[in-house]
């Protein structure tokens, strides 16, 4: 009776490839938050506001440089696994971008595939582009030309 027995040698070597199987298995940690689809099917665009906004999805972890700027979701999931430095497997951004008025224009969202940002669904509102077009930008700048630098001086 001097040492284990086989049974517990068996159970200690159980135990020790289940530790090893373990530790060396992938885990995964998720950051942040992104609306699903599903809620954000719930915004009317060119209807709610910030404040329904809030109601609806809460307050962004991120905004825009400006006071009213527009609203950020950002939710990722990391791959860590044994001692590798942790790898980004998701990122979802979304966007939503609200009027002067505080109404909501635009609904985006964003993954990141292969290193790339890709749009994943977009919802704009209907409206004209903002300020002059083309045509009118180019009916603007005709007179600004100074021949004498187009022909040169000489």
């Amino acid at each position: 009776m001097g040492g284990f027995s086989t049974k517990a040698t068996k159970t200690i070597a159980a135990i020790a490839c289940l530790t090893v199987i373990v530790g060396c298995s992938a885990t995964f940690r998720y950051h942040g938050y992104a609306p699903s689809d599903d809620e954000l099917a719930n915004l009317l665009v060119g209807a709610d506001t910030r404040e329904t906004v809030e109601e609806v999805v809460g307050k962004p972890s991120s905004s825009g440089v400006l006071a009213d700027g527009d609203w950020y979701y950002v939710s990722s999931k990391f791959r860590h696994y044994a001692y590798k430095a942790p790898q980004p497997v998701e990122r979802e951004v979304v966007v939503l971008s609200f009027a002067d008025t505080g109404v909501l224009e635009n609904v985006e969202r964003f993954g990141l595939e292969d290193g790339r940002v890709v749009a994943l669904s977009r919802r704009v509102t209907d409206q004209p582009v903002k300020g002059p077009g083309i045509i009118s930008q180019i009916i603007r700048n005709i007179g600004n030309v100074d021949l004498g630098d187009v022909f040169g001086d000489g």
